[in-house]
This record gives structure tokens, C-alpha cells and sequence, in this order.
């Protein structure tokens, strides 16, 4: 449930840390399991930031650029370009 790991501020006291399911209910944190803590205890909520919904995944031909070299004679396809110019870099 836990592991100990040494306190950031004093870098000394093994401190626990602990991973508890609660619920946020009438602005109190609710533990939804028992907690071996002492009742003062000071302790720090992380809460895991809320992701957003998976966008649609836009093809490539709805992109600005697609097709913006279509019109062009001296590139027959993007593999032979680029191929091309790996091989001769400076023209």
C-alpha cells in the first residue's frame, strides 16, 4: 500500500506515501477504504487531471498542404525525391 521515502523538505524523516481511493463529497475527502493515519496528519491531494476526450483523427488529405506539389514535373514521388536527395545533397 505504501513505501517509504524521505522527506523533501528535511531530507532525513522516511516519510510513507500512500495511494488512497476517496470521494470528494460536501467539500471533504471521503476515504472509500480504512486509513492508518493520526487523526492532524497533514497531507497532500494529487488529483489526476481530467483528459479530454479523444479527438477524431483527421486524415492527412484534409491537412492545408496536401497535394500542394501535385502541379510539379521534376517530382515523380515523395520517396524517389527524397532518395535523391539523400544521394545527391547538393543537387
Amino acid at each position: 500500500m505504501g513505501r517509504a521515502c524521505y522527506d523533501k523538505r528535511t531530507q532525513q524523516e522516511p516519510v510513507t506515501h500512500m495511494t488512497i481511493t476517496a470521494k470528494y463529497e460536501d467539500g471533504v475527502f471521503k476515504p472509500l477504504e480504512d486509513v492508518k493515519v493520526k487523526e492532524g496528519t497533514v497531507v497532500e491531494v494529487h488529483l489526476p487531471s481530467e483528459q479530454e476526450p479523444a479527438s477524431v483523427r483527421r486524415s492527412i488529405k484534409d491537412l492545408p498542404f496536401y497535394g500542394m506539389w501535385a502541379d510539379r514535373t521534376d517530382i515523380e514521388d515523395g520517396l524517389s525525391y527524397v532518395n535523391n536527395l539523400r544521394d545527391n545533397p547538393r543537387g
